[in-house]
C-alpha cells in the first residue's frame, strides 16, 4: 500500500515553484481567485511544453499534486517529484495505485492536477483520456480550466529544452464547473457523457483565454 501523498510537501514544491518560475520567466496570472479557496478541485490544464506543470504549480494559489508519467521519476528527480507530493502514473496500463493515490488526494480536500490530453501535444484539449471524467464524477471535486499560453511559442538560446528566459508565459483559470449530472452515475455512458461536457467546457474556456491575452 502507497503512502499518502505529501500536503506539507506539495505546498512546499508550490513555495519553491514561485521563486523558480518568476525568476526564470514573467508569468501573467489571471482568474487565480477562481481556484476553491478550500475542498477538493481538479485542476485541468492544456499540455503543450514540459514546463506547463511546473509553471502552475508555481503559480497556483494552492498546492497542487499533478499526476506526471512514471518515466520522469529516475533518480534523484523521482524522489524530488515524490517529496513534493507528486504522482507518479503508468499511461500504459489502469494504474490502480496512482487511481488511489488521486483519489486520497481528492477525499482529503486537497488539488489534483491533470493533463487530461494524457500527453504533450498541440495543448487545445482536441483529444481527451477518461481519467479526468473517471476522477471529477468519482469524487464530485470541481473542475478548473486552466490555460497555459506561450510556454511552446519559441525555444530558448541558453537552454532549448526551456522557453526564452524572462519570456511571457500567460496562466489563464476558469470558472469551476461540475463533470456529472448530479446523479453520481458511474456508468460507461455516464463517463462518456462526461468527457463530452468536460471537453466542451475545456475548448471554450482556452478559446476564451486566447482571446483574453492576444495568444
Amino acid at each position: 500500500m502507497s503512502e499518502a501523498p505529501s500536503e506539507r510537501g506539495a505546498e512546499a514544491g508550490r513555495r519553491l515553484g514561485v521563486g523558480v518560475i518568476h525568476g526564470l520567466f514573467r508569468p501573467r496570472i489571471l482568474g487565480a481567485w477562481k481556484v476553491p479557496a478550500t475542498g477538493p478541485a481538479i485542476l485541468a490544464v492544456n499540455h503543450s511544453h514540459n514546463v506547463d506543470g511546473p509553471v502552475v504549480m508555481g503559480v497556483s494559489p494552492r498546492a497542487t499534486h499533478f499526476l506526471i508519467k512514471k518515466e520522469a521519476f529516475i533518480g534523484p528527480l523521482g524522489a524530488f517529484l515524490t517529496g513534493i507530493g507528486q504522482l507518479k502514473v503508468d499511461r500504459t496500463t489502469t494504474d490502480r495505485t496512482a487511481i488511489t493515490d488521486a483519489l486520497g488526494v481528492l477525499e482529503n480536500g486537497g488539488v489534483l492536477g491533470i493533463f487530461p490530453e494524457g500527453t504533450r501535444g498541440e495543448g487545445d484539449f482536441a483529444s481527451l483520456r477518461a481519467g479526468l471524467a473517471y476522477f471529477a464524477v468519482r469524487s464530485g471535486a470541481p473542475i478548473v480550466p486552466v490555460a497555459v499560453l506561450g510556454s511552446a511559442e519559441r525555444r530558448g538560446r541558453l537552454i532549448k529544452a526551456l522557453p526564452p528566459l524572462r519570456s511571457r508565459i500567460d496562466v489563464v483559470f476558469g470558472d469551476p464547473f461540475d463533470a456529472g449530472d448530479g446523479s453520481g452515475r458511474r456508468t460507461r455512458r455516464a463517463l462518456d457523457e462526461a468527457t463530452t461536457h468536460i471537453q466542451k467546457q475545456l475548448t471554450e474556456h482556452l478559446e476564451s483565454a486566447r482571446r483574453l491575452t492576444g495568444r
